[in-house]
């Protein structure tokens, strides 16, 4: 009778396990579900777990109210080769503190680049903006890239109407403007700074790096620059500060 009983409990606990362990619904609890089960997140979408119907209740993702696009720890900057560090950009910025960083930067009429490199510079900054910006900015930086051309979006300004310098140019891709989104996340600071070249070479002081004039002979009571560096900081200025 022992035996008999025995048995039939044995029976019954495997057809139960094998029945539970079936489920879809309920799965079997496993040891750090995080890892036994990938969960791809959506930085624009609620993080849910992949093996339950409750939302995820990491602290980082319900600061966020469930987003999971998360920004860099405070003071790191992206990789880059360049050794140009930009603080990162991640604690936000009051509309005055915006408006005078960006008032700012239009003093800046020369960029941290090595000027030695300027033409490999422009060439990956046409590249990287062709990539990056001309669907709305478009190849021609007149605003009438595919996406406004199609109607989805507008009012993307002509940067041949825009008093920008190179300086205020970097600011804006690097922490955004109106409509347009930072793309700090996208752009190493290097390659940020070598779109601004381009976009003020391309659009607002020519399409070379390499000025023709500067091989000319100069006229009678034209300044002379004094080297290869004055050559290259003189390409790249193109409009005055913000009055």
């Amino acid at each position: 009778m022992t035996k008999n009983i025995i048995k039939i409990t044995a029976i019954l606990g495997f057809a139960a396990i094998s029945l539970s362990s079936c489920s879809k619904e309920n799965p079997p609890l496993v040891y750090f579900p995080d890892m036994y089960f990938p969960v791809a997140y959506d930085p624009l979408m609620k993080t849910q777990d992949a093996y339950s119907d409750h939302v995820n209740e990491i602290p980082a993702f319900v600061k966020l109210n469930g987003a999971t696009g998360l920004n860099p720890v405070n003071g790191t900057v992206a990789q880059n080769m360049d050794g140009i560090a930009d603080a990162a950009m991640n604690n936000g910025m009051k509309p005055e503190e915006y408006n005078a960083g960006y008032d700012e930067s239009k003093l800046m009429t020369a960029s941290p680049l090595i000027a030695a490199n300027e033409k490999k510079d422009f060439e990956r900054g046409k590249k990287l903006y062709d990539q990056t910006c001309a669907a709305c900015h478009g190849t021609g930086g007149d605003g009438q890239g595919p996406i406004v051309v199609s109607g989805a979006y507008a009012g993307v300004p002509k940067y041949a109407d825009r008093e920008i310098t190179i300086g205020s140019t970097h600011y804006v891709i690097t922490h955004g403007r109106n409509s347009m989104g930072s793309y700090a996340g996208q752009l190493t600071p290097g390659d940020r700074w070598r779109v601004a070249l381009y976009v003020m070479n391309a659009f607002k002081a020519g399409t070379s790096p390499a000025a023709p004039a500067a091989a000319a002979e100069p006229e009678a009571g034209d300044a002379q620059p004094a080297d290869a560096s004055a050559s290259v900081a003189a390409a790249s200025v193109t409009t005055s500060p913000k009055k």
